[in-house]
């Protein structure tokens, strides 16, 4: 297998359920190099991975650094020029690796190649920042599956070829997201500096979806929802302003503001602590990025 050796895994964990960790695992290459970035103090089951697996490495940031940072850290680990970034909770095909290594060694003039799912999902893999080209690629999309390789502007983050090489240092990812949206973040940077993002038939992955950290247990759940609420709103509103600018931004979110605002009194009106928790906290973190505050919300647990 031609330049398999050039690859090494990322994959950034938080508490991360044993059973999703090892079916990842499972499913890569034992010739690849894998590093796994816990981010907190300590890797619960570090003793149990290390001695299963000969190709992987553990390392801890000794705090939550998100998603991005997480993967910064890992990748100023990485000693190869090529790097997969993986969530935990995906799982890769068979010819998974055989296909990455083809692609290395015939196609690297590529920055970043998302990879596409196996399983079915609401989620498309791939797409386009222009509303209208994106619809008509959504509409094609699986028409054009036997495409292997598919110019883009974006790719989902759960599951990235990059090739580092195309790259001035291995801080890739914007620090200030803590979650979502930095591969999109990552993906308009590349394409506005002249890289090449596409999207891959070739690279199948099975996505569980939300079972890497944040949904690793149930003991967590209110407190993930409020993190992925507040987040997801303060990172909508920080991509459109960093990327285009403050006023497009305020155009872009100011039907959710209003939104939250409304259904966070009438929900608390009703007594429905769920509803009422996942608009107030969408309104705090859509309220925060407006002001300019840092995405600096982690909630009780999540350090």
């Amino acid at each position: 297998m031609k330049k398999i050796n050039n690859l090494t895994v990322v994959i950034v964990t938080y508490l991360t359920e044993k059973k999703i960790l090892l079916n990842c695992l499972q499913s890569i290459d034992k010739k690849t190099k894998v590093i796994i970035v816990e981010n907190s103090k300590s890797f619960k089951n570090k003793n149990y991975f290390i001695k299963k697996f000969s190709n992987i490495e553990v390392v801890c940031t000794g705090l939550n650094l998100g998603y991005g940072n997480g993967n910064n850290f890992g990748l100023n680990k990485v000693k190869t020029d090529y790097a997969l970034i993986l969530n935990p909770d995906i799982i890769c095909k068979a010819d998974f690796f055989k296909n990455a290594s083809k692609l290395i060694y015939k196609t690297n003039k590529f920055s970043i190649v998302g990879c596409q799912y196996s399983n079915d999902t609401a989620y498309l893999p791939a797409g386009f920042f222009d509303v209208k080209k994106h619809n008509n690629f959504k509409k094609n999309f699986y028409k054009n599956k036997k495409k292997l390789l598919t110019r883009v502007d974006w790719v989902t983050g759960c599951s990235m070829l990059i090739n580092l090489k195309k790259y001035e240092n291995r801080n890739i990812f914007d620090k200030n997201y803590f979650l979502y949206f930095e591969e999109f973040d990552l993906c308009k940077s590349t394409s506005d500096k002249g890289g090449f993002v596409y999207s891959s038939s070739d690279l199948k992955v099975l996505h569980l979806g939300f079972k890497g950290s944040l949904g690793a247990s149930k003991l967590l759940t209110i407190e993930a929802n409020r993190l992925r609420d507040w987040h997801w709103m303060w990172s909508y509103f920080y991509f459109y302003k960093k990327n285009y600018n403050y006023f497009y931004a305020l155009f872009k979110i100011s039907g959710k503001f209003f939104k939250s605002f409304l259904k966070t009194i009438f929900y608390t009106l009703v007594f429905n602590q769920v509803n009422r928790d996942k608009y107030l906290f969408r309104f705090l973190g859509l309220l925060f990025s407006i002001i300019g505050f840092k995405s600096n919300y982690r909630g009780k647990r999540f350090y």
